[in-house]
């Protein structure tokens, strides 16, 4: 027993170069090479079908180009920007801040009790969640209803108001993981140092402002981070509830990108589109980062 103790374990590059070699792979299977092949198709003429779809050709630009100077494309950019900012970065991120704030000191049974109502949103699948809504907002469904008894008439919700629709299902959707979020990061703030701060004579707000904020802005640019790319691809939802309209008020990048890639069959445009779509992606995450002053 003794000896097994004593005995020096030598170190390998190879051995641990061995051991990673799985986790390599599945990488550059699941990740890299798609990015890269996206990458290339994005610069090609490559069709669903006709000559272009035997006979890719490299274009160089000019589905940028031709991107750039489409007004479609600009709208489609304008409305998920809209969409990105009202249901994710203030809908789900405030909304989520809140509750978990409001359920910090309650009773664990209580906590249990909204944690599930609000979860059951998050684990619903968005198909589904695109009908419950849209039974919501239909011109017999639950608001107009709730708007004939307050006295106000019937409205055409997702006619006039089709953003609000999708930004509400949105928000209903994906709150319950900024909640779980925020309550775990919550928890990690030192009892210490808000009662320090109780004692100083702080409000309650310049306790959240001025001590918790400061403490979890790691877990507020996760946060951000993660809902941020989850809302920037979300197809399902908008396309069931309103399919991007009416027109193109709720054609958001990835409806824009389908149909250009799968109603017009121009792949290489679509991933063209998609490539634009990972670059925000990327440079909201960086902003989001040196705003906050995280470093990864």
């Amino acid at each position: 027993m003794s000896k097994r103790k004593g005995r020096s374990v030598s170190y390998s590059p190879w051995r641990a170069i061995l051991f990673l070699l799985p986790t390599w792979a599945l990488m550059l299977v699941f990740f890299v090479l798609p990015v890269l092949l996206t990458f290339y198709y994005s610069f090609t003429n490559l069709s669903l079908t006709g000559p272009n779809s035997v006979d890719t050709h490299f274009v160089g630009f000019t589905n940028f180009v031709t991107m750039f100077a489409d007004p479609a494309f600009r709208t489609s950019v304008l409305m998920t920007l809209i969409f990105l900012v009202f249901s994710a970065i203030v809908g789900q991120q405030v909304l989520g801040l809140i509750i978990a704030l409001l359920l910090q000191q309650k009773p664990r049974a209580f906590r249990s009790i909204i944690g599930v109502l609000v979860i059951v949103g998050w684990v619903t699948p968005e198909i589904v969640v695109a009908f419950i809504w849209f039974a919501f907002f239909s011109d017999h469904g639950t608001a107009n209803s709730v708007a004939g008894v307050l006295g106000f008439k019937p409205i055409a919700w997702l006619v006039h108001f089709p953003m609000l629709c999708v930004v509400v299902a949105n928000i209903w959707h994906g709150t319950a993981f900024s909640m779980l979020v925020y309550q775990a990061a919550l928890g990690d703030v030192p009892s210490e140092v808000k009662e320090a701060a109780m004692i100083d004579g702080a409000t309650g707000w310049r306790r959240l402002v001025g001590v918790t904020l400061p403490i979890i802005k790691g877990s507020v640019a996760t946060n951000m981070i993660l809902i941020t790319l989850q809302t920037l691809g979300l197809f399902t939802l908008i396309y069931a509830l309103t399919g991007g309209g009416p027109g193109t008020s709720t054609e958001t990048l990835p409806i824009y990108m389908y149909e250009q890639a799968f109603s017009n069959y121009q792949l290489g445009y679509g991933t063209a589109i998609s490539l634009v779509l990972l670059l925000i992606g990327i440079i909201a995450s960086f902003a989001y980062l040196k705003i906050l002053k995280v470093k990864i």
